[in-house]
């Protein structure tokens, strides 16, 4: 089933050059007034009536063929002119002058840098998945002779060109591949539009994906696996930090095992550290007391009392 393109074109340049230039009316109204004076004046002096026609037709006659000779192009077109229905050159810009009757002016065409939004519509991907893309076209016409003889509407023809690129394009690419790969798909449909179009004597300049449309469901699924995804990354990661945290403690215990004395000192700190908290109690192991050499629970006494005059001290000096 063929689909609309994005926009449909007129042609207003064709329109403007069959418009009568406001300077050739004005030179027909003032040849026209000047006419009508010299007609006044020659009849005041008793003219014959056939010198006063004549001049009259003269003046008229010339003020009419500026009327139809004579043109003017902006400074961005030239104009397409045809001699009896055959190509014989491009005018402008600026003042240009034709043959009335036998030249004709086929239509004006523009050289500045055009813009033609274009998109695909419900386009199966190479993994079948449907897509709506949008996008922009920039071309310009570089040779305005084959812009005008080579095809009947250039701006609609590179409109059609443009959207059966882009589907071409998305027929043979996977829908990951569109989504992270936009650089890449504005370069080849640049590459094949300016192939189709180069023959018409326009240039495409750059092709911009705006924006690229999936089915609602297919969207919510994409969420969930990139949630899922995150999801797993996070549990390798804590994972790796348990296996690093494991490594920490098994290289801490090798060198424990060969310095008991080090051990030692290190259970004597923990402990310390845990009996300058007031009202901290700690259960300690007979196994442990006898393994530090802290001589019992007399020893455990003496340690804990120490602990609580270190503790008020402490807290003066932070004061």
């Amino acid at each position: 089933m063929l689909v609309k393109p994005a926009i449909q074109f007129r042609s207003p340049r064709s329109q403007r050059s069959m418009s009568i230039p406001s300077l050739s009316i004005l030179i027909l109204v003032v040849l026209a007034i000047i006419s009508a004076a010299l007609a006044v004046l020659m009849a005041q002096r008793a003219v014959p009536l056939g010198w006063i026609v004549a001049e009259v037709l003269l003046l008229n006659l010339i003020g009419l063929y500026i009327l139809l000779a004579f043109h003017v192009a902006d400074q961005w077109e030239k104009g397409v002119v045809l001699r009896l229905g055959r190509f014989v050159g491009l005018r402008g810009p600026g003042p240009f002058w034709i043959i009335p009757i036998i030249d004709s002016i086929a239509t004006m065409i523009d050289h500045r840098v055009m813009v033609t939004p274009f998109r695909a519509e419900k386009t199966l991907t190479k993994d079948t998945v449907p897509v709506d893309v949008d996008a922009v076209l920039f071309w310009a016409v570089w040779d305005a002779e084959k812009a005008a003889l080579e095809v009947e509407d250039y701006q609609a023809a590179i409109s059609w060109a443009a959207q059966t690129a882009l589907r071409e394009i998305i027929g043979q690419m996977d829908l990951s591949d569109i989504l992270v790969g936009r650089t890449r798909m504005d370069a080849e449909l640049q590459r094949i539009i300016d192939e189709r179009t180069t023959p018409w004597g326009i240039t495409v300049q750059s092709v911009e994906i705006r924006d690229i449309i999936i089915p609602s469901a297919l969207e919510d699924a994409m969420s969930r696996q990139a949630q899922a995804e995150r999801e797993r990354q996070a549990r390798v990661i804590l994972g790796e930090s348990e296996q690093q945290i494991a490594d920490s403690f098994a290289q801490a215990a090798r060198a424990y095992r060969d310095n008991p004395t080090a051990l030692h000192l290190r259970a004597m700190n923990m402990l310390f550290e845990g009996l300058k908290e007031r009202g901290a109690m700690i259960i300690v192991p007979s196994s442990a007391v006898d393994t530090m050499n802290l001589g019992g629970m007399m020893g455990l006494a003496s340690m804990a009392g120490m602990a609580r005059d270190v503790a008020p001290s402490e807290e003066s000096e932070q004061e």
